[in-house]
């Protein structure tokens, strides 16, 4: 099932999505809803991002070929830091390239959308707590973070994390194919089964130290093949099963 949020005549709902056709849901995406008879049009509405995060909790080197792209061991747990909600973009929305920054650079991920409130949750109860994947874009201005030393600046900047365009409530995490392409020309491709922490194992981590509410979302990590992105850019996340995510870069 892919659910999608979205604005129309300015009210925002959650829906359905069946090819180019909407069902609207009334009630509580993350409880109890229910599919009414209301039907959209996919080019009729504005899509929004799948969700409305507190955070969104993102894991650092967690493909082995992004660990080695970047000449670092690959770490014995995983590597942790935040992006505000501040930073929450959407599908087809425009990525700031921030003045004071001279490296944009695009990170393609897998997200997972947290279904409840979760806290000390065990590996193998974490799939009761997920309520499904979207693509991710974790848009980071390399130099900042580089002569900071940590990564909170240099990821956290308005509009550096465009997601959606659904959330999909049915599908496996631990095979997905995972590509980036800028102005259409293939930059990153590979798969969640090199992950190094699993989903589940994500879950149970975060979860001992931090609590996860309803929306907030997970970024996996990024593949190799990270690299700048300029003005005038066009960026598409595209996630096997899950659909395609596009943002311009202004």
């Amino acid at each position: 099932m892919k659910i999608v949020r979205f604005e129309h005549a300015g009210e925002i709902k959650f829906g359905i999505l069946h090819g180019e056709k909407i069902n609207v849901v009334t009630g509580d995406i993350f409880s109890d809803y229910q599919i009414s008879e209301q039907v959209m049009t996919l080019e009729g509405v504005k899509l929004l991002s799948p969700c409305v995060i507190t955070k969104a909790v993102c894991v650092g080197l967690n493909y082995r070929g992004h660990a080695q792209e970047m000449k670092f061991e690959l770490p014995d747990k995983p590597l942790i830091f935040l992006k505000p909600s501040s930073t929450l973009n959407h599908p087809a929305g425009e990525i700031e390239y921030p003045t004071i920054s001279h490296d944009l650079q695009y990170e393609a991920e897998l997200a997972v959308v947290i279904k409840k409130q979760a806290r000390n949750i065990k590996t193998e109860d974490a799939a009761d707590y997920i309520l499904g994947y979207t693509c991710a874009n974790d848009v980071t201005a390399r130099d900042i973070q580089k002569a900071d030393g940590q990564w909170t600046r240099g990821k956290s900047f308005d509009t550096f994390l465009p997601l959606g365009p659904c959330i999909e409530t049915d599908i496996d995490s631990n095979s997905i194919n995972i590509k980036l392409y800028l102005n259409d020309e293939l930059k990153q491709s590979s798969n969640t089964s090199d992950l190094i922490f699993k989903v589940p194992e994500l879950v149970a981590f975060i979860t001992e130290f931090m609590t996860l509410y309803p929306g907030d979302v997970i970024l996996t990590g990024t593949p190799s093949g990270v690299g700048p992105m300029e003005v005038g850019d066009v960026v598409t996340v595209e996630l096997e099963g899950i659909g395609k995510l596009s943002n311009v870069v202004i």
